[in-house]
């Protein structure tokens, strides 16, 4: 029996990359939410909500990059200088929040400096990813297995509109997760903003939906060439299925449920992007399958990420379950009931 390796690669690239949406996305999102917040204290009960968990949440994205790295280097030649600047972009503003986050819980005078620096880098890094989209969806230019475009390339307003977009999503994960880990005043504002975010999270991607197929040839046939559509729909069934569950929860105050309905309308969402660029890693320029690195390298790649990945979502699922439950006043790890 013969093992597709790079196709193996592929579908754990693609599961940390769901991981980490997921995970780092929420707490992207309480950043996001800090302009909502009344004042310091609100905002030092949001930070204690993810103080315990957000550590480990980037190591998905780091997985990800070191498999790209590895078991796909044409892909990753061609992505990075095609879209460097995005990606620069994200990686100092996960490290500025990094410093923000630590600093803004000791810090005392300058604290509402911090503050700004934690809002600040939280929308840019989730803004960057939402330009990376928009770049890997509007093409990348190469020729003869090589990246010929300039460095400004994915500059559009539609690159400007998905950015956007990615922020309104985190902000709803964000809004979510807070209702399950407060309470009081801050719960309330946490339902008000999860329908502000989930209203504005529609509308970007009903937009997206409609300029996608417009912009991209390749995308409107794989979606409305004969008889796909029928075998595509449910993708966006079950996203309207999320939202209106989301909705109905909010409405009713529901504090367990709406965090995973808003993962489902992100899954959806994920769902709906893989089957329109599949099988390509660079989207409609290069296979899965061409820019994979020798089988033997894929192996060599593999066999640590069979101890690694278990141990790494063995440690979340054990984070998550230890420190469950709402938060209290207590500052920093403890502050969960």
């Amino acid at each position: 029996m013969e093992f597709d390796f790079a196709l193996i690669s592929f579908a754990v690239i693609g599961f940390g990359l769901i991981m980490y949406v997921i995970l780092d996305g929420f707490d992207l999102g309480v950043g996001i939410l800090f302009p909502f917040a009344s004042n310091e204290e609100v905002r030092d009960s949001m930070i204690n909500s993810i103080a315990p968990v957000w550590d480990g949440n980037e190591t998905w994205l780091i997985m990800g990059g070191a498999i790209l790295f590895a078991g796909f280097p044409q892909a990753y030649a061609i992505v990075l200088p095609a879209l460097y600047i995005p990606i620069m972009l994200m990686l100092f503003s996960l490290i500025f929040r990094g410093v923000a986050f630590e600093f803004r819980m000791k810090a005392n005078e300058s604290k509402f400096l911090w503050t700004a620096v934690f809002f600040a880098a939280s929308f840019m890094a989730a803004f960057s990813q939402g330009l990376l989209l928009a770049g890997l969806i509007t093409g990348i230019n190469v020729e003869n297995g090589e990246f010929a475009g300039g460095p400004f390339d994915w500059v559009s307003p539609f690159a400007l509109i998905v950015g956007l977009a990615m922020v309104c999503g985190y902000g709803l994960l964000g809004a979510t997760w807070l209702i399950r880990k407060t309470e009081g005043d801050l719960l309330a504002m946490s339902f008000r903003a999860s329908k502000i975010f989930l209203v504005a999270i529609l509308i970007f991607m009903a937009i997206v939906s409609i300029y996608t197929p417009k912009l991209v040839p390749e995308i409107e046939a794989r979606w409305f060439s004969g008889e796909n559509i029928f075998y595509l729909l449910p993708a966006p069934i079950l996203g309207l299925v999320c939202s209106v569950r989301l909705w109905i929860d909010l409405s009713t105050k529901r504090e367990d449920s709406p965090f995973f309905w808003a993962i489902g309308l992100f899954l959806t969402g994920y769902l709906g992007l893989g089957v329109s660029f599949w099988p390509y890693i660079v989207p409609f320029e290069v296979t899965i399958w061409d820019a994979a690195s020798p089988a033997s390298s894929q192996l060599f790649l593999l066999i640590p990420i069979l101890f690694i990945m278990p141990l790494t979502l063995a440690y979340s699922w054990y984070s998550y379950r230890v420190f469950r439950g709402k938060v209290t006043d207590v500052s920093g790890y403890s502050a969960h009931k």
